[in-house]
């Protein structure tokens, strides 16, 4: 009988969890895989949503719980919390003695799963490689495609991307990526059975699913970490002025996220009739109902440039977080000023929902990447195509 080839799975953040969730039943449901989960940083404090709560709401065992996560939200907070992210998950490696360490996308506490894996001589399995955003992420992403053994990317420009940074085709699979199954999921059944306020609590005033609304979810950027608070304020001016009942989720724990949530707590402090409700996180799958049904989405946030174009949803992209990353058509990007913001905002309400694109995925990522997890060959000796 052929032994499972052990899979660790390492979540360090809310968004992550929802970039693997329908991995991970597929690994569990594949007769050849055994799965281990790692739950780290972000993922497990309450102030950034807890996701650890849904992951065990939907029944997942998780293995080990690495708390890592130095407070403060600067740029040596993030640097310190790699360094003692790298100290503990060696640690929870040597402990779980997984056959290959799957890590997620671009945080730098991914940063961490990958030099502590790379190190530890495991066969590191990298999800979303090859993707570009122009910011501190960007060189997270290609650090970790460097020191990754497996590429498992979301679309064939990312594959084209390794390939010219010499990473072996052999080694380079096009799965899409897992969210886009959620979002599929949703696409075909996008009803919002539930009482959000209800279900969710959240601050501030509740919200009439039933009228028009929008959902706003704005993250600092860790290059420009000390504007966080003044942009913030711009999107705050906008929204004001649009007067439309309004989801606001609360910022990563990125640098900045300070200076972001200083401008929520003071601009709800002082205008507590607004038609403004504020949220941590919720369930990958409500979260994606929720905007389905929404007139606009608006931020930085990379839903919006991923699962947002595959639903067709209108997106007002912020700045410079999502820089250079492929869009659909249903994306409009604005600088930071309230007017730019407010106008396209109207603009993209005036257009309603957009054609379903499928840049990112066709809705059956996770299976792909169970299939690929447990026949890949697994090494720890890199094959350069230079």
């Amino acid at each position: 009988m052929t032994q499972k080839r052990k899979v660790c799975v390492v979540i360090t953040a809310r968004p992550s969890y929802s970039r693997i969730k329908t991995a991970l039943k597929a690994i569990i449901e594949h007769p050849d895989l055994e799965l281990q989960l790692i739950v780290a940083a972000s993922a497990l404090l309450s102030r950034y949503g807890s996701a650890v709560e849904y992951i065990e709401n939907d029944g997942f065992h998780i293995d080990e719980k690495v708390f890592m996560v130095i407070e403060g939200a600067s740029p040596t907070s993030m640097a310190k919390t790699t360094g003692l992210g790298i100290i503990e998950l060696a640690t929870a490696f040597d402990n779980l003695k997984p056959d290959m360490v799957v890590t997620i996308a671009d945080r730098f506490e991914t940063m961490a799963t990958a030099v502590a894996a790379s190190y530890m001589n495991i066969p590191l399995v990298h999800i979303q490689g090859g993707e570009v955003t122009g910011s501190i992420d960007e060189k997270v992403r290609h650090a970790i495609t460097k020191l990754a053994d497996l590429h498992l990317v979301a679309s064939d420009d990312a594959k084209t991307r390794l390939l010219k940074m010499g990473e072996h085709q052999e080694a380079v699979f096009v799965t899409g990526c897992p969210s886009i199954d959620i979002a599929d999921q949703v696409y075909q059944n996008p009803t919002l059975d539930y009482d959000l306020n209800e279900k969710y609590g959240g601050v501030g005033t509740d919200i009439n699913i039933n009228d028009d609304y929008i959902v706003v979810m704005q993250h600092p950027v860790t290059t420009e970490f000390e504007a966080s608070r003044e942009q913030i304020q711009y999107t705050i001016e906008a929204i004001d002025r649009l007067g439309i009942q309004t989801f606001w989720f609360w910022p990563n724990v990125d640098a900045g996220s300070d200076g972001t949530s200083s401008g929520l707590r003071s601009y709800r402090e002082e205008h507590p009739d607004n038609k403004i409700k504020f949220f941590k996180n919720i369930e990958s799958d409500d979260f994606l109902k929720l905007l389905k049904s929404a007139l606009c989405l608006i931020g930085n946030s990379s839903v919006g440039i991923r699962e947002c174009s595959y639903l067709g949803i209108p997106v007002v992209n912020i700045g410079t977080r999502q820089n250079r990353r492929q869009r659909g058509e249903n994306v409009r990007d604005v600088a930071y000023h309230d007017d730019e913001i407010y106008d396209a905002v109207k603009y993209q309400i005036s257009h309603g929902h957009y054609d379903k694109e499928m840049i990112y995925g066709d809705g059956c990522s996770g299976q792909k990447i169970a299939d690929i997890l447990s026949k890949a060959m697994l090494g720890i000796t890199k094959v350069i195509s230079y």
